[in-house]
């Protein structure tokens, strides 16, 4: 499966809730999501613009592997995710196996995350907003779509973003980021 992606940085999310309300969107409450990142022992991800996570929300973990960047107006990529028991000892007791096969824990990051779903064009469209700690406010519009639907999805999120007034485009991940302001990409 695709996600079809784009990420905004300096958003106004009370301009954006306002909007998302007139889309009639269903706003989900704030949840808080820490997630866990980890570096091959066979490649360097940063290298192979690869991504390899633990994802906590609450109690509820998942782990996602994210492939590269396919295009340069979204940060569309190849995206497998699958959910792990709930609870703390599931997350940690998976950490440690990751660590023992050579996983190496690159960095940690945290986020307030609001979701608003909404069906645009076809499609389920997903805008988050995001307080991400150390690195601001962004906006995420996701799609997740088949190969066959990626022009025709991305041009839903792309007209999406832009009716919403988002301009100021982020092609980094927040790992990116967060490495960038640690002194380590």
């Amino acid at each position: 499966m695709l996600e079809v992606e784009a990420k905004f940085r300096d958003a106004d999310f009370t301009a954006l809730e306002d909007k998302l309300v007139r889309w009639h969107a269903h706003a989900e409450p704030p949840r808080e999501d820490e997630d866990h990142y980890f570096n091959a022992p066979d490649r360097d991800f940063a290298a192979t613009d690869e991504a390899f996570r633990i994802r906590r929300i609450g109690s509820a973990n998942f782990v996602t592997y994210k492939g590269p960047k396919r295009d340069k107006e979204t940060k569309t990529r190849t995206e497998i995710e699958t959910p792990l028991a709930e609870g703390d000892k599931p997350a940690n007791d998976f950490m440690e196996i990751l660590k023992h096969l050579g996983y190496r824990p690159t960095a940690v990051v945290r986020k307030t995350r609001r979701v608003y779903r909404l069906n645009r064009g076809g499609f389920a469209l997903e805008v988050c907003l995001d307080e991400v700690e150390g690195l601001g406010r962004f906006a995420e519009l996701e799609i997740q779509a088949n190969e066959s639907q990626f022009d025709a999805a991305k041009k839903v999120l792309l007209e999406a973003a832009a009716t919403l007034g988002l301009t100021e485009t982020e092609r980094r991940s927040y790992l990116e980021m967060v490495l960038t302001a640690q002194g380590k990409k």
